[in-house]
């Protein structure tokens, strides 16, 4: 367009001059879209503080005060979904941030962010998808390779998942992340002999926290009185408490601590809260927020609290703060339950296991000293509203045997025993219930898997995930449930199906990730379910599935005697506990003398 002189008359045909009409009107117009502009810039660095140090109501409000000047605002679409998402509400997030990818296709981050929310709903070759498209946009980006090995991983491609878990590790060699990833990968899967994995687990302080930094956790002194007139001060480290398997063993340890001998702390390392967190919180003396905080500002607040003992729940797990117990935050820090394997922290005094899951042939695979529970290391919530044990055999003489436990613990070795259970049990039928398997391609790799070992796909149910009410219900269905081998045996699964009435048949194994449901069914008087070897394993399922007569004796009267077992005796876990707390804090005065 022609420039306009300031004298001439204006183009818009007044009969004044341009100076005296128009051009006021657009150094007007001018001057508000600047002012705009640095108002969107102003908001949006305020609104990124505030989200970073995990301020969501301040930062999705100053996010919405943007899209009102600019609704396309491509990066506060996305930064408001993520905001979505930390409280919740996933389904407006994949909305936003699929709209700011359509005002910028180009972004890799919100590809990434956008890939790990459809991963989370289980969504995984969508997730895939989103991860490669960030890293065919930001080669060098961290964050997606690590995003992207968790979601291959998930699909069952474990060299994949190594190979991506190490590229965020040559980008960015201290990136706790990637390196506790492949640390739990390691682990669950029992992909590598225990010496070799203790070796790795040792590296990660070494990568992930400055030598200085370790040379202070090390050398750091604490003062702390003997306990006679006062509690001991105990803290719980999680990023899980809300609807997880951690929580659900958890909630109940909370509410039958003794007070008058224990001085709770709950730290939540993350943002999101549901209906569990307000129960957990409602439970401890003292609930701590450390969600968006430094290493550093957490262990001032640690610190500053007096913590006596400093409980890990998380291992290397999400959510984790391993960088807090490798500083050194309290005299005494221990690990319990979220884990299942050294964390190899030089400043990580205990692992709590029990005499079946950690026997004495283990201390050789833990730099942690392992302290053993004269019990049953967990106890199991009994659910009054769980559904009523409906079961009968079935009418064509059928056998339905199974496993809802998570996909990533069906290792290649799982499904070729369960094979052979199918082999040597021609009217066995397989229902497996999980929600990795709303994908397609998971779905397709079981059944080629199963295929590949002679078992037809008209001999197999898969299911994805339901409700609370229906997976337990399906349990009903189950003659037989078959605990997964070779990796990480069932958990808080073992116990669901234990409690709807289940037989478990389980194949101990040489590390504590597989042999958790040993010590349970030990713990509700059933170790002959225990096999020692795959033959056994088969021929224990063979023998039940054929004994009619003590399955049907078994399965009304399973969840009474279950619920009289110490697997079900949380007050009494709550005090082995608590003694062990109190014997490892005297320890450590001993140590010092006092």
């Amino acid at each position: 367009m022609k420039k306009v002189e300031r004298n001439a008359p204006c183009p818009c045909g007044s009969g004044k001059k341009y100076k005296q009409c128009c051009l006021k009107r657009e150094e007007a117009l001018g001057a508000s879209k600047h002012a705009d502009s640095a108002f969107v810039s102003n908001t949006l660095q305020e609104a990124i503080a505030h989200h970073q140090a995990g301020r969501l109501v301040q930062a999705e409000m100053l996010y919405q005060q943007i899209l009102q000047k600019e609704p396309d605002h491509p990066e506060a679409l996305h930064f408001l979904g993520m905001v979505a998402f930390q409280v919740g509400r996933a389904e407006i997030a994949v909305d936003l941030i699929g709209r700011s990818l359509a005002i910028n296709p180009a972004s890799a981050e919100p590809h990434a962010n956008l890939g790990g929310i459809l991963q989370m709903q289980g969504k995984v070759g969508e997730a895939v998808e989103h991860f490669h498209a960030a890293l065919s946009l930001k080669h060098d980006y961290p964050q997606a390779h690590n995003n992207l090995g968790n979601a291959l991983k998930d699909q069952g491609n474990l060299s994949g998942a190594v190979e991506h878990f190490l590229a965020a590790l040559s980008i960015q060699p201290d990136y706790p992340e990637p390196y506790s990833n492949l640390l739990f990968l390691y682990a669950y899967h029992a992909s590598l002999p225990t010496n070799e994995y203790l070796s790795l687990a040792r590296g990660w302080e070494l990568a992930c926290v400055p030598a200085h930094e370790r040379l202070l956790a090390r050398d750091k002194t604490f003062r702390r009185s003997p306990l006679a007139g006062r509690r001991l001060r105990v803290g719980y480290v999680s990023g899980d408490y809300r609807q997880h398997a951690v929580s659900y063993f958890i909630e109940q340890l909370f509410a039958r601590h003794d007070r008058a001998r224990i001085e709770l702390f709950a730290y939540s390392t993350q943002g999101l809260d549901d209906a569990v967190t307000e129960r957990l919180r409602a439970q401890v003396e003292h609930w701590v927020s450390i969600y968006g905080m430094s290493d550093a500002m957490v262990l001032d607040r640690i610190e500053s609290d007096a913590i006596d003992v400093l409980i890990d729940l998380s291992g290397h797990t999400l959510h984790n703060r391993m960088g807090v117990f490798a500083r050194r935050a309290a005299p005494v820090q221990a690990h319990y339950l979220g884990y299942f394997a050294s964390t190899g922290l030089a400043e990580m005094d205990y692992w709590i296991g029990d005499e079946i899951l950690t026997p004495p042939e283990a201390d050789s695979q833990f730099c942690e000293k392992l302290w053993r529970l004269p019990r049953v290391w967990v106890s199991y919530k009994t659910i009054a509203d769980a559904p009523a044990i409906n079961w009968s055999p079935g009418s064509d003489g059928s056998i339905w045997v199974g496993s809802f436990n998570n996909l990533g613990k069906l290792t290649p070795q799982t499904l070729a025993l369960w094979a052979k259970v199918l082999h040597a049990l021609p009217e066995g039928r397989l229902l497996l219930k999980t929600k990795e398997l709303a994908d397609h391609g998971n779905r397709q790799r079981i059944l080629a898997a199963m295929a590949n070992h002679g078992i037809l796909p008209d001999r197999i149910e898969l299911q994805r995930e339901s409700n609370w009410a229906d997976y337990m219900s399906q349990y009903n269905r189950l003659d037989i449930a078959l605990d997964p081998v070779g990796g990480h045996g069932g958990g808080t699964i073992t116990c669901d199906a234990l409690w709807m009435g289940v037989p478990v048949v389980h194949a101990l194994g040489d590390r504590a990730s597989s042999r958790f449901t040993a010590s349970m069914l030990n713990a509700i008087g059933h170790p002959e379910w225990i096999a020692g070897s795959e033959e056994d394993y088969v021929a224990k399922v063979v023998t039940l599935a054929r004994d009619l007569v003590q399955r049907k004796a078994l399965r009304f009267v399973q969840r009474e005697r279950m619920a009289s077992s110490p697997l079900c005796d949380a007050v009494d876990l709550a005090k082995v506990l608590e003694a062990a707390y109190v014997g490892m804090f005297e320890r450590w005065l001993e140590s010092r003398g006092i």
